[in-house]
C-alpha cells in the first residue's frame, strides 16, 4: 500500500490556499516537516494526522489514501 499523505496534503493546501508555513504554524510543527511530508520523505504522528484531518475537514483515511472520498 502506498501512502498518499504527501499528495493529498499538497492538494488540500492548494485548494484552501494555505502555505506550508501557515499550516506548520497551525499544527505546531516545523515548516520543513510539511515539505518533507509532501515529498514523501516523512510521515506525521497520529495526533498530527488527526489535526490535519480536522483542519481540512477530511477523514484520516482520505489523507492516507485508504479512501478516495473526503468524508
Amino acid at each position: 500500500m502506498k501512502v498518499k499523505l504527501g499528495e493529498r496534503l499538497k492538494e488540500l493546501r492548494a485548494r484552501d490556499n494555505i502555505s506550508q508555513a501557515k499550516l506548520a504554524e497551525q499544527i505546531g510543527i516545523d515548516n520543513a516537516m510539511i515539505a518533507h511530508v509532501e515529498r514523501g520523505k516523512s510521515l506525521v504522528s497520529i495526533p498530527v494526522l488527526i489535526l490535519l484531518a480536522k483542519i481540512f475537514n477530511v477523514s484520516t483515511d482520505y489523507l492516507l489514501g485508504l479512501k478516495d472520498t473526503r468524508d
